[in-house]
């Protein structure tokens, strides 16, 4: 198979699990009941033998493709030499008041004009390593199932499937087909009829227009900020408001190598990045989901913070690789588990402070619990800044003295004592927390920082850049128009260049890892910010504009880009990303309100 770019791939998604569909037609990737569950179509990096849900025209064809306006819905249209068809693809979300499957993904193709001929391929396998079910027929529907889970395949007109054969139908005008595929985990299997399917797809459609409608940002680059925040909802579990990071594993950040992670757990750092969008766009209910999703997940490390969790809070499960995996275009290995869960990163704790600090600001009270972890987590800081880090960018070595975990050591120290004053405090910990944050601050200003470089850099004593340190102008740890942070900018956007308005997140190699990876897309997004806070709006605009260029043609983003080639790499769609996209697109508005009310102010006087 010649396999699809990553740029190919669309998401669709119920909140509880996600599938990538290709332009083709192919679902090759849908983890099942959970984004961290073992994956019933495995294709996108384990190879045929781990199956795919395909629908696609046999003739050649051109093809286009859209979400419904406001939805994540998706219409990709097809036309062959013989006619046009259009197949619609969709997961149902859990709609209360429904008797519904744990799961129900809906695909409609419908032939609009002349015939069209089209091949069908249903190969549920379990796992990576492409185990196949046990099938049977049942009330017109293929039940296929491995132990307590089960899926059901049911079509209007009804059909006769089995699974991996191929079969062929040719559709005229006005003809259709709908494929219903129902989950049942540890529990029956529901099937419903074509017109219940139907109604609950059009519910689905009007909850997700309802929800895009209250978005708040109406500035500029709506278009890509409302895109990016149904991403971020899509990739929302939503029993437990705990953000993914992406709904893929072992998708590489180059191409045929080995830097192949499992990003389909919850990351606090990813995902205060994520409230922090949301809280900016209107939407509450989404950050408290988390910050309750947190509080919970963090007691049983209290006071400590793992690096990522479960969607369901707990610690995540150890690294594996995965022999039987072919790897996304043969890069290998594929792992299932994050080693990254193992270590110290201090800079998570400011994140997560520093968005529960934005929704007090936003006019949200914290609860009692959240209160009390968040200040188990300055006293944390409080007593651990001193100790080396991996850093945010999870280096597999020695720890070391990573400036900007320190930075956010300090944020969450600063943040707490500013929240103490609505939240309250014992004396003695506010005390401590001004101490510490003090002392924190300046041992960054004495040894973080490069004279000779004008910059700060990648860890103490290192001459290494930081694209992390692009966040600075919005800590507020130095006054704004500082020289320090104007010249840290000013060096990482030249000297981490990876041209056409990338960045690299450090100097390539400086990891000491095998193999190249691609330019950081969140880091782009974060030069975005650094500009627009920085007052240089037109260099912060143009800069954003082409950075939207990189999208695929549904406005999605991975983690990282072949700054060569344009090429997406690495797991996709990314929440980071997305997120950095919706706060570089606040920063570029909030900038041009400032610019008019100055130019506006100047004019009456």
């Amino acid at each position: 198979m010649n396999q699809p770019s990553i740029s190919d791939y669309a998401l669709i998604g119920d909140t509880r699990s996600a599938a990538l569909c290709s332009l083709a037609g192919s679902i090759d990737w849908l983890c099942l009941p959970r984004f961290d569950s073992e994956p019933v179509f495995g294709r996108l990096v384990g190879g045929e033998r781990a199956g795919c849900f395909e629908i696609t025209p046999t003739d050649p064809y051109s093809a286009s493709r859209a979400y419904r306006p406001g939805s994540a819905v998706l219409d990709t249209k097809w036309e062959t030499s013989t006619g046009r068809a259009v197949l619609t693809d969709a997961m149902i979300l859990e709609l209360s008041g429904t008797l519904l499957p744990q799961a129900l993904l809906v695909r409609t193709v419908r032939c609009m004009s002349g015939s069209v001929s089209l091949r069908i391929l249903f190969d549920p396998r379990r796992s990576l390593k492409g185990l196949p079910p046990r099938s049977e027929k049942r009330h017109g529907a293929l039940i296929c199932s491995w132990g307590s889970l089960a899926i059901g395949l049911s079509t209007t007109p009804e059909m006769v499937f089995e699974p991996g054969r191929e079969l062929e139908v040719q559709l005229d005008s006005d003809e259709e087909i709908t494929f219903h595929l129902a989950l049942a985990d540890r529990s029956p299997v529901v099937l419903l009829s074509s017109e219940t399917a139907g109604r609950h797809l059009a519910r689905t459609t009007s909850w997700w227009r309802q929800w895009s409608s209250e978005l708040l940002y109406h500035g500029p680059f709506r278009d890509a900020v409302q895109r990016s925040l149904i991403t971020l909802r899509l990739l929302t579990y939503s029993p437990s408001g705990a953000p993914v990071a992406a709904p893929t594993t072992s998708l590489p950040e180059v191409l045929g190598g080995g830097r192949n992670w499992d990003y389909r757990f919850s990351w606090p750092r990813d995902a205060s990045i994520g409230v922090a969008a949301f809280l900016a766009a209107g939407k509450q209910e989404e950050a408290h989901s988390f910050m309750h999703w947190l509080t919970h997940a963090s007691r049983l490390t209290h006071p400590r913070m793992d690096v990522l969790y479960t969607v369901h809070g707990k610690p995540g499960p150890a690294e594996r690789e995965v022999s039987e995996a072919s790897g996304y275009r043969g890069s290998r290995p594929v792992r299932v588990g994050n080693a990254a869960s193992e270590q110290h990163q201090l800079d998570v704790y400011g994140w997560v402070v520093d968005a529960a600090w934005l929704m007090t600001q936003s006019g949200q009270k914290l609860g009692r619990e959240a209160w009390r972890a968040l200040r188990a987590f300055a006293d944390y800081v409080a007593r651990s800044w001193r100790l080396p880090d991996a850093g945010i960018w999870e280096v597999r070595g020695e720890p070391a003295h990573h400036v900007h975990s320190k930075l956010m050591g300090w944020l969450a120290l600063d943040r707490a004592v500013k929240m103490a004053t609505s939240q309250g405090a014992r004396p003695s910990q506010l005390r401590v927390w001004r101490e510490q944050a003090e002392l924190l601050a300046a041992d960054i200003k004495s040894k973080g920082f490069n004279t000779e470089m004008n910059s700060y850099v990648w860890s103490y004593g290192s001459r290494h850049l930081d694209a992390a340190l692009l966040l600075l102008p919005m800590l507020e740890f130095e006054e704004q128009g500082s020289r320090r942070i104007e010249g840290t900018v000013s060096a990482i956007q030249d000297q981490l260049s990876a041209g056409r308005g990338l960045i690299y997140r450090y100097p390539p190699g400086a990891d000491l890892m095998e193999g190249d990876e691609g330019a950081f897309l969140p880091c782009s997004f974060w030069l975005v910010q650094a500009l627009a806070r920085q007052g240089e709006l037109d260099q912060a605009t143009a800069l954003f504009d082409q950075l939207l260029t990189f999208a695929n043609d549904l406005g999605l983003f991975s983690e990282e880009i072949n700054p060569l080639t344009g090429e997406l790499l690495g797991n996709f769609p990314q929440a980071l990303t997305h997120a950095a996209l919706v706060q570089a697109a606040i920063a570029i508005d909030k900038a041009s309100d400032e610019s008019r009310s100055t130019t506006d102010l100047l004019e009456r006087n």
